[in-house]
């Protein structure tokens, strides 16, 4: 038997809804990934949760995905296609893997956990904010801790320094009364991203709005406030109150790619700042009449913010022409396996 009891429950919206065909409508049943591994997937209907092997024949999908089934006439259900996401994270791989990484798919809310200690990171928030940003999702920064803050309020200000309409709340991710403040972006059929480094409170907070401890937890450094990795893999599960939670891996280095929009949304003010600037081309580096060294100068803009934001625009420009020329390279030699296949189809024909 399944956890949801029903579609609207699994999160399923008409945005969804009207991809269907009218053909799929009668025989077609819709479904969930809610849990992912290496060669398999958990996806969750209506009725039930199943499992199903990864070929090669399928898209690449991630946790949250909507997918279609069809059901054989031994009862047996396949997979019929990949319905068209409405939101999706990613990240250029960790290391030197030169692809790109799904995190998640179809978030409604991500809340970006930062715990209010040594390891309070104006730079990650803004990182995560871009990752967020280009996905669409609404966001949340959750400031962890609150119980071990001496002065939450000065945590709250610097992350609304990024931005004055951030929605900031800071909470003690054990505390059941106080992530009530989190209620209203967990309701029914809502899905929610829980993103932050490792050890900053996100599978406390998932075990808080549970109920129940599904997810291991461990401390933090002492030398350093750093946490432990804990969760290992991307998991759904639904809430009593009738939303979703997206439990992900600690993610200690994100780099960003194809994420342009993401952090011009991010950095508004410097992008606004910009325009101003005399020249169009305009590098920033105090070329005369450039109105973003005017703002730091006048003290407008923060030194930090904007050497942050040239850095995350110097690393998306990289990553993203280095998955670019990746994807040519792959269609090259595509379309060159295509060509001996058919070449030697065309000799054995002879």
């Amino acid at each position: 038997m399944s956890d949801f009891t029903s579609l609207a429950h699994l999160g399923w919206q008409p945005f969804f809804q009207q991809q269907l065909t009218l053909q799929e409508w009668d025989s077609a049943l819709p479904g969930r990934i809610v849990e992912q591994h290496k060669s398999e997937i958990k996806v969750a209907t209506a009725e039930e949760i199943l499992t199903l092997p990864l070929v090669h024949s399928m898209p690449e999908m991630v946790v949250g995905d909507w997918i279609l089934l069809t059901e054989s006439e031994d009862k047996e259900k396949y997979f019929s296609r990949l319905l068209e996401r409405k939101t999706c994270f990613s990240r250029k791989a960790a290391g030197s893997k030169v692809h790109k990484q799904l995190i998640s798919a179809n978030v409604d809310t991500a809340f970006i956990v930062c715990s209010m200690n040594e390891d309070f990171n104006l730079n990650r928030i803004e990182r995560f904010l871009s990752l967020v940003n280009e996905s669409a999702a609404e966001v949340v920064v959750v400031l962890s801790k609150s119980d071990q803050a001496e002065s939450p309020e000065e945590f709250i200000q610097a992350v609304q320094s990024i931005d004055p309409l951030l929605m900031v709340e800071a909470i003690n991710c054990l505390d059941p009364e106080s992530i009530k403040k989190l209620s209203p972006w967990v309701n029914q059929g809502a899905t929610i991203a829980v993103l932050g480094s490792s050890g900053v409170g996100k599978s406390t907070l998932t075990n808080t709005l549970l109920g129940e401890s599904q997810q291991n937890t461990d401390g933090i450094r002492e030398d350093d406030s750093k946490g432990k990795h804990t969760t290992t893999r991307r998991s759904l599960i639904p809430l009593k109150e009738g939303g979703l939670i997206l439990d992900t891996p600690g993610m200690r280095e994100i780099q960003l790619a194809d994420s342009k929009d993401g952090i011009a949304t991010t950095f508004a003010d410097i992008e606004a700042f910009a325009e101003q600037c005399r020249f169009a081309d305009c590098g920033h580096q105090g070329e005369p009449g450039c109105a973003i060294h005017k703002a730091v100068e006048s003290g407008e803009l923060d030194p930090r913010r904007l050497a942050n934001y040239q850095k995350l625009l110097k690393e998306n420009a990289f990553n993203s022409a280095s998955l670019s020329e990746r994807r040519a390279s792959d269609k090259a030699l595509h379309k060159y396996y295509k060509n001996v296949l058919a070449k030697t189809a065309e000799l054995k024909g002879r």
